[in-house]
């Protein structure tokens, strides 16, 4: 069997993702000889390589994104290297109609600190969550298996607390009025402690502004409970003079407006 006969054997199965080390192992060839040889079929855009030693094979449907599209490889890329993770923010907002616009990266959440993939024209970021093996996901089904994604309640604090992976804070407002539909305000509760007070602070008074105030009662209890320092809306903007809303102990020192 050679390499290509290996990739053809592979879909025959529904497999679109290997090591180098597989290959070689399969092929019963050096590490060397085998890389000369994916190297040529890269050439020529049968795979990808969007992590070293990690390749995809590239169906002639996407040959001119020159990758499979992240949804497709990251659960496998994520097994290879062992690390817990999820689609997360506008990636996952996507999933729940509320991305408002189509994001241009894939986003991923993950515990450990990663640059970022560049495959062909596909784009991945890595952002970090200390906690990220402990959140709530949900599978969703891809032409190539599933992947996990971050539940709707926790989708909207990682909004609220990435704003800057989520084109701003008007934006995240824009998305959480989309997400709303799909948030549970018992869910919201129950998952505040695994993320900071200061999330549930932001993102309760972002839910009052939208006018879910269903949804946003029991944050207010929480917040209310723990009694937490004032916080800012905006970490990065000044507060000289802006007044606390005492509700969230919280420092609105930005005017958020939904970009709709």
């Amino acid at each position: 069997m050679n390499l290509s006969q290996y990739i053809e054997w592979l879909q025959a199965k529904g497999l679109f993702c290997f090591s180098g080390a597989e290959a070689s192992l399969a092929l019963g060839s050096s590490t060397i000889a085998t890389r000369d040889a994916l190297r040529r079929l890269r050439y020529k855009g049968v795979v990808a390589v969007p992590h070293r030693g990690f390749y995809v094979v590239v169906p002639p449907e996407y040959r001119k994104m020159e990758c499979l599209p992240a949804n497709q490889f990251i659960p496998a890329l994520m097994e290879y290297l062992k690390e817990p993770f999820y689609a997360g923010i506008l990636s996952a907002g996507e999933y729940y109609g509320a991305a408002h616009q189509r994001p241009q990266v894939f986003q991923v959440i993950l515990e450990h600190i990663r640059p970022g993939i560049i495959c062909g024209k596909v784009r991945v970021d890595f952002i970090q969550r200390n906690n990220a093996a402990l959140m709530p996901t949900r599978d969703f089904k891809t032409p190539r298996g599933y992947l996990k994604v971050s539940t709707p309640e926790v989708t909207a604090y990682d909004l609220t607390g990435y704003p800057h992976h989520a084109g701003g804070l008007d934006n995240v407002l824009t998305v959480l009025i989309e997400l709303a539909e799909s948030l549970d305000a018992g869910k919201l509760v129950a998952i505040a402690g695994l993320s900071p007070i200061t999330w549930s602070q932001r993102l309760g008074y972002l839910l009052e502004l939208i006018g879910e105030d269903g949804l946003a009662e029991g944050l207010a209890a929480y917040v209310a409970e723990r009694k937490p320092v004032p916080a800012l809306l905006s970490p990065s903007q000044p507060h000289q003079g802006v007044r606390q809303v005492s509700r969230w102990r919280l420092l609105p020192n930005e005017t958020v407006t939904p970009d709709l």
